[in-house]
């Protein structure tokens, strides 16, 4: 029996991310293909001399050509190989220590978990899976079975990332085909003993920054007695963290009304570790808003900038650059002398030495001296695959401001 459709045939010289076990092999490193798989199919790839080096799922229209997945010649791609890697992955986060004081983790992250285009995240006991890719989207009848026996959820929720979904799947997927149960909304989740509320349905990622779990706990140790500006609040869990570590006042803005009332709920859900913090919610664009606020001459001790993604793709690296040094360069501005800027990118084309390289250059038009307090990244349950660096997308840095 074949264990592939067709064997793909690489262009001389174009082998060394495969052998690196990189498992992601563009288009144009393709020279032929011997044989007939249609997109979706598993395909063996080759060397120009005929080496067998890899097996993945192969997408003819799309930029990411083949997703690869084993570097094992024996190694059938079928439900076994997919229950083996959700398996591997849950297994993974029972033994994180970091998740201990938490009902709501990564269970799936993606290629750094060998399961390209899918992201599952567990809300105490709901599940949300989200997928973006043609390799996900063939594989999500096993992988939710797989997840209903290994998790046993209450709920699942499937989302696709349509943005990406588009470019390879070529049609709308009918998440209601794969999903379990009738799922609450919103879900309240536990987190350090302070509660939080997930909307599983809506709203941006699976619905809570999960990632940014340890950096939340970092703040902690920064906001007592503070006034606090949270830009690109989203549902306010930094200001929640703020004002359980004693800050005096929390601003938090974003564009998302709906988000700011979920971050008032919040607040209220944690009204006795809250109760002394003077809390602000203002609806408003964050870029505009740091420009209107320095122009009124407000400074504060400490300011949180979390934007979304800037740049999705490298040719979007140089708008990005631009914008996330505007973006510091005003947000120096409302800092106290003395006080702290706490400022993430979670654009993973965007590296951290040209973050830091971006914030050098606000720092010096904005007039104002900084040092580097803390480096910050993504949560344990986010891990990065050393053949995979891609996966190492959020950066951060709290800058001592003088």
């Amino acid at each position: 029996m074949s264990l592939a459709a067709a064997t793909v045939i690489l262009k001389p010289g174009r082998d060394k991310s495969v052998r690196n076990r990189h498992p992601r092999l563009f288009s144009g490193a393709l020279k032929e293909m011997r044989g007939d798989a249609q997109s979706g199919e598993v395909v063996d790839v080759c060397s120009h001399a005929g080496e067998w080096l890899a097996r993945g799922i192969v997408h003819r229209q799309a930029q990411i050509a083949v997703r690869l997945l084993t570097w094992n010649p024996d190694e059938v791609i079928d439900s076994a190989f997919w229950w083996r890697r959700v398996q591997a992955a849950v297994y993974r986060r029972h033994l994180d220590p970091l998740l201990t004081t938490t009902n709501a983790h990564r269970l799936i992250f993606g290629e750094s978990d060998g399961v390209p285009g899918v992201i599952v995240d567990e809300y105490a006991g709901h599940l949300v899976l989200q997928v973006s890719a043609l390799a996900g989207v063939n594989a999500l009848p096993t992988l939710r079975d797989a997840l209903i026996e290994m998790v046993q959820p209450q709920t699942i929720v499937v989302r696709a990332d349509e943005e990406r979904l588009k470019q390879e799947y070529g049609s709308k997927l009918d998440t209601q085909t794969y999903g379990l149960g009738q799922q609450p909304d919103p879900v309240t989740i536990l987190e350090d003993q302070l509660r939080f509320l997930v909307q599983l349905h809506r709203g941006q990622k699976t619905g809570f920054y999960l990632d940014q779990r340890q950096n939340r706990r970092r703040l902690r140790a920064y906001c007592q007695n503070a006034a606090v500006l949270n830009l690109f609040s989203y549902t306010g869990a930094f200001g929640v963290v703020a004002a359980a570590a004693g800050a005096n006042r929390v601003v938090n803005v974003d564009s998302s009304a709906e988000a700011l009332k979920l971050a008032a709920q919040m607040v209220e859900l944690n009204q006795s570790a809250c109760a002394q913090t003077q809390m602000d919610y203002v609806c408003a664009d964050a870029f505009a808003e740091v420009r209107s606020r320095r122009a009124a001459g407000e400074q504060f001790d400490l300011v949180i900038l979390d934007p979304p993604k800037l740049a999705q793709t490298p040719g979007q690296v140089n708008r990005a650059a631009r914008a996330y040094k505007d973006l510091n360069r005003v947000g120096l501005s409302l800092v106290k002398p003395g006080g702290l800027l706490v400022t993430f990118s979670c654009s993973g084309v965007v590296d951290a030495a040209l973050f830091q390289k971006i914030l050098f250059s606000a720092a010096i038009e904005a007039g104002r001296e900084t040092q580097i307090v803390e480096r910050l990244t993504q949560a344990s349950d986010h891990p990065v695959a050393l053949t995979f660096p891609e996966a190492d997308y959020l950066k951060g840095l709290i800058l001592r401001v003088e």
